[in-house]
């Protein structure tokens, strides 16, 4: 059984900041080894609001099966069928991982006052569901339920995540695993390869700060060395780092969570770096300006190694 994880009023204060960006990374790098590119670009669409939403006066149970259903077309299950139903429980809302071809969502019995963060919690349920069949998920809860809401973000239905997002003074609310601010992370990257603008759906005053910040931190990743965007500082300290690779003196030969390290020595040195789009390290010749094809998401990358 897989879990929503929820934070409301009276619980802990929401977790700002970026505290899983690491495994955020690590989550988009999977979905493209998985899904491939071009399977990728078969959600360049995200779901739209009128597809999950549904008035106060309309039948409850119809209504969030018709939310269910738009996801399940929008996340290319067309034989899934989902049977929604309501109960008092801890978390946000399950769903039973069996093999299908019914599966069973529990929703928390709050979202019968609380319908238009149906969507929310159905949307990584159902997302669940569709990493289950492709066979993608990471060891450990945290890692796995990190991995479903930045694949339910990225696959273009968690905007209605970060959507959930309200806090004020005396309250606040948040579905999902991942902070606000690493929420609009995954909607920047996104964005950024489908040229998708999701402000615009926003409802919650807080949503759009938290996209913002998360936009600011994607831009980081594509301004880091060797990449020809990269600051002038970055361009400094990857020149030193270089001189001291090729001097046999160290440079950076750090982990993945680096923007870049050295392998190999004089006039075989190489620099492995992130590509900015899917998180893939890969690994090009010091020598000067070239272009390197990303091996995951085939995206050309210019870089002055």
């Amino acid at each position: 059984m897989a879990h929503a994880n929820a934070s409301g009023a009276g619980s802990s204060p929401v977790v700002h900041g970026f505290p899983h960006i690491e495994t955020v990374r690590a989550a988009i790098t999977a979905l493209y080894r998985r899904l491939s590119a071009d399977g990728i670009q078969g959600y360049a669409t995200s779901v739209l609001p009128a597809d999950v939403a549904f008035a106060d006066h309309d039948d409850l149970h119809l209504g969030a099966q018709g939310v269910a259903r738009a996801l399940v077309q929008h996340l290319h299950l067309p034989d899934a069928r989902m049977i929604v139903g309501f109960r008092e429980m801890q978390h946000a809302a399950s769903v039973e991982l069996a093999a299908g071809p019914e599966y069973f969502i529990e929703l928390n019995d709050r979202f019968r006052r609380h319908r238009r963060d149906i969507g929310a919690a159905l949307a990584h349920e159902i997302t669940h569901v569709l990493l289950h069949r492709l066979g993608l998920e990471f060891p450990g809860t945290r890692d796995n339920e990190i991995l479903t809401d930045t694949a339910t973000t990225y696959l273009g239905a968690g905007w209605l995540l970060l959507d959930a997002f309200r806090e004020d003074g005396v309250s606040s609310q948040k579905l999902g695993y991942l902070t606000p601010e690493e929420f609009g992370y995954v909607l920047a990257k996104r964005a950024a390869v489908f040229g998708e603008d999701p402000s615009p759906w926003f409802t919650s005053p807080q949503a759009y700060p938290a996209y913002r910040a998360g936009v600011a931190r994607a831009l980081l990743d594509s301004r880091q060395p060797p990449l020809v965007g990269a600051g002038w500082a970055g361009r400094r300290r990857y020149a030193r780092d270089r001189r001291g690779a090729l001097s046999g003196a160290g440079g950076v030969r750090g982990s993945s969570a680096e923007p870049y390290s050295f392998e190999g020595g004089g006039a075989s040195l190489r620099v492995c770096f992130s590509c900015p789009t899917c998180g893939q390290r890969n690994r090009v010749g010091v020598r000067g300006r070239v272009r390197v094809r990303c091996g995951v998401c085939g995206v050309v990358l210019t870089c002055d190694t």
